[in-house]
């Protein structure tokens, strides 16, 4: 399904949603039935969330050079375990 945008004269514009390619040239304005042609326009491409306009262009930027983690994140230091076991293991 895909949303096409007519115009009315007297009521202005208004949105129908028909199958892709069955949209014809002109339709009647639900409010006053007079004939409403239709608007050719970009498509709605901005009608995403912020947040995840956000997260798609941070991952695209991300994909050929990624971001270098310097630190771990967090503002804890590591904790050291106190089973004297775990001080023997290989240290990297």
């Amino acid at each position: 399904m895909a949303t096409y945008e007519y115009r009315c004269r007297q009521d202005g514009s208004f949105d129908v949603t028909l199958p892709i390619g069955t949209a014809g040239p002109s339709t009647r304005c639900p409010r006053c039935g007079v004939p409403a042609g239709r608007v050719f326009a970009a498509p709605r491409l901005g009608r995403m969330p912020a947040a995840l306009h956000a997260a798609i262009d941070r991952a695209e930027r991300t994909a050929e050079q990624p971001d270098v983690v310097r630190h771990v994140p967090g503002d804890r230091p590591a904790r050291r375990s106190s089973n004297p076991a775990h001080a023997r293991l290989p240290r990297w």
